[in-house]
Order: C-alpha cells, then structure tokens, then sequence
C-alpha cells in the first residue's frame, strides 16, 4: 500500500537524520579529530588585555565581579577592564565608579541598544592586543589569562574560548537538565575546535584579536556569530579547556525557555546573513559542523514532528508501529508532568532530561516563528539572578 510505504520512508529518513544530528555527527568528529586533529602552536605570550564586561542592571552581582576579575593571576600594567553599561537604571554605574581607584572605567551607552552595541562601543575605547568579553554573573578562576593568551602565539588563531561550568546550589529540574545538555555541548566544542573551528563560544568568556573584531551588528548573538567572523578572516576560534569560568543555571522553565527562544532566533538571522558560509566548497569542514550542530540541531522539533505524524499513520498497520507511537506519545507526556511537578516544587530526577529536551525544541519551533516573522531581539533584559 503506497500510504504506508510513503510514511514508513518519511519516518525512518526523519529518524536517521535525527540519529546523526545527536549521535551520529559527536561519532564522526571523535573519529575525524583522531585521524587529522589540527593542534594549536601555543607559546609563551604576555600581550595586554582589555577584559569587557558588558552589564545591565546587574548592581546584584557587579562588585563581586570587579574584585574577581581585579583577582586576576595576570600583570595589572597590562590588564584594563571597562564595565559597558547599557543605560543601566539601577546603582550598577555608581558601583563601577567606586572601583575607579582601582583603574576600572566606565563606558555608559547613550542608548539602550543591546550587549552588542555595548561590546562594540567598548572596543572602540580599548587598547588592548586581546579582548576579553565577560558577563557580570561570571566569575573566573584566577589563571585564564595565564591559560588562554598562549593560544594566540599562533597566528591563525583569532579567538579562544574558555570553560564554562554551571552550578546549581538549588538543585532544580531546569538546572540538572541545563547541565546536562552543557556537558553534552562542551563534548562537542573539544572535537569541533580540534577538527577545524569552534562555530560559537561562551558569551561568558572569550577572547579575541582586536586587529580581527569586526563590530557586528546590534541584533547578532555575538557568542555564536563571533566564530564565522573569525573563519571568514581565514583565522579560527578554539576551545581552552583549562581557562575556567563559573555561572549559575536557570532554575525556572519560563526563564530557560524565554533565552533559549531569544539566542535560538537571534541565530537564526545570523546563520541567515551568513549563509554563504554554510556552503561545503567555500568553506570545507566548518560548513559541515554548521550544519550538523546548529541547522539540523534546530531543526529537530520539525523531524520529531514528522515522526510522531509518520507513527501515527503507521500504527494503524503495525503493532511495531503502534509500539513506537506509545513510547513517544509517553515520552512527551513525561516531559508534561515534569513540568506540573515542578510548579509544585517537585522533581522527579528521571523525567528532568525528557523535560529539558521538549523545552529546547519548543524553544526551536517559537524561534523558527519569530524568525519568519522577522521578529528581531536586540535590546537585553537580563532574566537570571544568581544568589551570591
């Protein structure tokens, strides 16, 4: 019967595709990074450092941040830090102020325009060799400096990122699966960066060549945009494992769910803009990691979508089938009463991954629908609070 042959095709191809975007593709660049990895020519390199931390409204944080960074394990004649404000409200200018003696400057931004327009500002008022991007909720282990400038000894590298480790004192269901999907996503960052190039990095913590910052426009989601820029120069953005930086996760839905929405269509416009990169024969392996981590990483909830309406036609003419649609059809459920316990201040640790997983690719599709709406985020509203 052709009905049943079409849907047994469309789900067994949207299935495969799946399998390779989360299993298949972390496979093939363990094996590529065994069979050709490109090191990095690391030596010993003091340049001076301007480290930029963009902040609004973060008067919470922004003093134990200052004394961090002033912490530094670096020499203090060639380190400068400037706190970008971006029409901040609240005491956080007044904060940055009282750290003037300690040679902190203060860039306010005439305009609430976004973190990018802030980091682009601040640049142009550095004078730093290297540029160091930070959030105010970030705090460093002393030595990344010491442990990221070596990197740059080698002229083809343009960026580096750092280690980003999340905590969660509260123990919350968003924050266990946040966690998660981060040890999942460094897994990768070590291969992509040893394989070609990283193809995006922490905000929280990465460095770049000021003679390779290109200001990039104000709606971009410069953590991810900043690799293409680097790639596009012929230069590359690698992964420092041992440049360590900390950050609180999310502890509600709504607040994981509303960021994953923002940078996932924020993406969606850059990889757009950027779509000549994506083509394997301009730009090689780094097109091929594009696509496998962040397009069809994105567009999973559609291939889920089809396999669930595939099983549903299917069933009707094999128990396998209605086997399969059962174990899908319980799988979202779960992630359903995940949700419910954790309106009630519960957690049942076994339905905390299908819980995070429908949440990132419900994230996806509210994405993919501002981004054909051409619904376009650029000023930043901060929506985590870490307790300190």
């Amino acid at each position: 019967m052709w009905i049943r042959s079409a849907a047994e095709i469309v789900f067994w191809l949207s299935g495969l595709t799946l399998f390779y975007t989360y299993l298949g593709y972390p496979v093939v660049l363990v094996v590529m990074s065994s069979l050709g990895r490109r090191t990095v020519h690391r030596a010993a390199w003091e340049p001076t450092v301007s480290v930029i931390i963009t902040a609004y409204n973060e008067e919470r944080n922004l003093a134990v941040k200052l004394n961090d960074t002033l912490a530094l394990d670096y020499p203090k004649d060639k380190l400068e830090i400037i706190v970008a404000s971006d029409c901040s409200t609240d005491r956080t200018d007044e904060i940055v102020r009282s750290f003037a003696s300690s040679g902190v400057r203060l860039h306010r931004q005439v305009k609430h325009l976004g973190k990018t327009s802030a980091q682009n500002a601040a640049v142009e008022q550095a004078h730093g060799t290297i540029i160091l991007f930070s959030d105010a909720t970030t705090l460093y282990k002393p030595d990344v400096l010491r442990a990221m400038m070596p990197n740059f000894a080698d002229p083809t590298v343009g960026c580096v990122a750092g280690r980003l480790i999340y905590v969660d004192p509260a123990q919350s269901s968003v924050g266990y699966g946040a966690r998660s999907y981060w040890s999942y996503e460094t897994f990768l960052k070590r291969h992509e960066s040893r394989v070609s190039s990283l193809i995006g990095v922490s905000g929280c913590l990465y460095a770049v060549r000021r003679s390779a910052y290109v200001p990039l426009y104000n709606e971009a989601c410069s953590d991810f945009l900043i690799a293409t820029v680097m790639v596009e120069q012929n230069l590359r953005a690698v992964y420092e494992p041992n440049a360590v930086c900390i950050e609180e996760t999310n502890q509600r839905s709504d607040n994981e769910f509303n960021m994953r929405v923002r940078i996932i269509t924020r993406t969606l416009f850059d990889l757009w803009y950027h779509r000549a990169i994506i083509n394997p024969l301009r730009s090689g392996v780094y097109a091929v990691q594009l696509i496998s981590h962040k397009i069809l990483r994105y567009l999973v909830p559609f291939f889920l979508i089809i396999d669930l309406l595939a099983s549903l036609v299917l069933a009707l003419f094999s128990t396998f089938y209605a086997v399969v649609l059962l174990v899908q059809v319980c799988f979202y459920l779960s992630s359903v009463g995940a949700w419910v316990l954790e309106q009630a201040g519960k957690r049942v640790r076994l339905l905390v991954l299908p819980h995070y997983f429908v949440l990132t690719n419900l994230a996806s599709l509210i994405a993919f629908y501002k981004f054909f709406r051409n619904q376009r985020y650029s000023r930043w509203e901060p929506i985590r609070h870490p307790q300190r």
